[in-house]
């Protein structure tokens, strides 16, 4: 029964527990432990006077019988016998009291004073015995555990005198002693546990507030409200925890922002060959148009178009799921470069562009050879695209601290100095316009940023000496020293 009761009373203190908050937690848990305290304090203060204090009183009645011995031993030869004490109170507190003598004509008491308080506590515990241990005068309830004090003459004994112990008399003046310092007790530990309330509910308020803030904040944040922020106010643990909330916030807010324009730009991009090949199949099912050569070839083209941004997409989640296959092997990347500038310099010709290559007799390197000619052939459709007519192109490559550096160099246009950080973002392009005749989807550099941090490189985009744009790729040299799984 009284297990089933604890077993109750500990399930209602943990639900308790679960479901405060963790303000009163900490204050509930701050106001025990000094509580505890208090009480031990208070405990060992009352173990210690107890034990120290009474000692003391102890020792202090022991000397003072041991400075009797004399007196009666003395009074004892006088009288001849203990008749003349019996019955007689006064002569024994006569007895009791300290012998005066003179030390160079001064009087004063042998032994430590005694005041009323200690002679009535003195005659509560003192007793006079017989050679018999017969009681004579003095406390009648002599104990096992009283001392004894032979009284002597000529070497026999005449006399007992002993000594009650202080724990087992206590006088009414002791008893209010007592329960005055207990009350004290009571009234200090109340006092300090009303202190200590005060102390905790201002402190577990510090304490809590900032991370009653992080817990609304997360609170908004969890409803889709990603623009929500936490002030940060300390650079404790619990500032840190705010910083990276703010942290993360920020990075949902982006990635929320990044999602939607993905939606509308894929939307954008599938809307415009759509709307065009449904229109010239309208126009061919009216009979507006003809299926002749020239609408079979735009509608190839549109087609094309929509293969070419389906299978961007594709690569470009894969490497965003990090599922894109590699398959990297010790190549030399000399050759894959200068087929590529053999493949796309009769269509810089028929732009009447200059198409440019610096290259070393060797670059090794260990790559997949299909990802890295797909990465330059987007770095060359790139600058094919968006160079005006008329202008140039320059591949050069070097070594530097084992690393082969590829500057892919073209003339004006430029672009601007605060988008250049943005070139490699999906679906951005410079043109505002979206304008389909010059550029495209927006997806060629943020696959080559995929494949080139693949292969443990980096690729940026600065202002080209030419005018135009300069993209600059790292990739590390030399051949795997052993087999690499990627």
């Amino acid at each position: 029964m009284s297990k089933s009761i604890a077993h109750s009373i500990a399930d209602l203190s943990d639900r308790f527990f679960y479901r405060a908050n963790i303000r009163l937690k900490l204050f509930y848990a701050m106001l025990a432990l000094i509580v505890a305290l208090i009480v031990a304090i208070n405990g060992a203060s009352h173990y210690i006077f107890n034990r120290d204090f009474l000692g003391y009183l102890n020792e202090q009645a022991q000397q003072r019988m041991e400075d009797m011995v004399p007196r009666l031993e003395q009074a004892y030869r006088e009288h001849g016998s203990w008749d003349f004490i019996r019955g007689q109170p006064r002569t024994w507190f006569d007895l009791m009291k300290p012998a005066i003598v003179e030390h160079n004509g001064v009087a004063a008491t042998q032994g430590p004073p005694m005041s009323a308080s200690d002679l009535t506590g003195a005659t509560l515990r003192f007793s006079l015995l017989d050679a018999n241990r017969k009681l004579v005068i003095g406390y009648p309830y002599v104990g096992p555990d009283a001392r004894l004090r032979p009284l002597l003459q000529d070497d026999t004994i005449i006399g007992w005198v002993a000594q009650t112990p202080f724990e087992t008399v206590i006088g009414a003046i002791d008893l209010r002693f007592q329960q005055s310092q207990f009350a004290a007790q009571i009234v200090i530990a109340v006092v300090a546990v009303m202190l200590a309330a005060f102390m905790v509910v201002r402190i577990s308020g510090v304490l809590t507030r900032p991370l009653t803030r992080v817990a609304r904040a997360t609170h908004r944040l969890a409803g889709g409200d990603y623009a929500t922020r936490v002030e940060v106010e300390s650079g404790d643990e619990v500032g840190r925890l705010a910083h990276d909330f703010n942290q993360l916030a920020m990075t949902l807010e982006r990635n929320e922002k990044l999602r939607r324009e993905f939606m509308a730009d894929v939307s954008h991009e599938l809307r415009t060959p759509l709307g065009i090949l449904n229109g010239q199949l309208e126009a061919l099912e009216d009979g507006v148009m003809q299926p002749d050569t020239q609408t079979l070839r735009s509608l190839k083209s549109e087609v094309e178009h929509l293969n070419k941004l389906v299978g961007d997409l594709y690569d470009l989640s894969l490497a965003d799921a990090g599922a894109l296959t590699y398959r990297k092997a010790d190549i030399d990347l000399a050759p894959l470069l200068r087929d590529s500038v053999q493949v796309y310099a009769d269509r810089f010709a028929m732009r009447d562009m200059t198409l440019v290559a610096d290259l070393p007799q060797t670059m090794p390197v260990h790559a997949d050879g299909a990802r890295l000619q797909q990465l330059f052939n987007n770095l060359f459709e790139n600058s094919l695209r968006y160079t005006d007519a008329g202008g140039r192109l320059e591949l050069h490559c070097r070594l530097e601290q084992q690393c082969w550096r590829l500057y892919v160099d073209d003339s004006e246009p430029g672009v601007p100095g605060e988008v250049m950080a943005r070139l490699f973002e999906r679906f951005f392009r410079v043109e505002t316009s979206r304008n389909r005749a010059s550029g495209g989807a927006g997806l060629g550099l943020a696959i080559c940023r995929r494949i080139v941090e693949a292969h443990q490189g980096k690729i940026a985009a600065t202002a080209s000496p030419l005018g135009g744009l300069r993209v600059t790729v790292e990739l590390p040299a030399g051949f795997a020293t052993a087999p690499e799984q990627a």
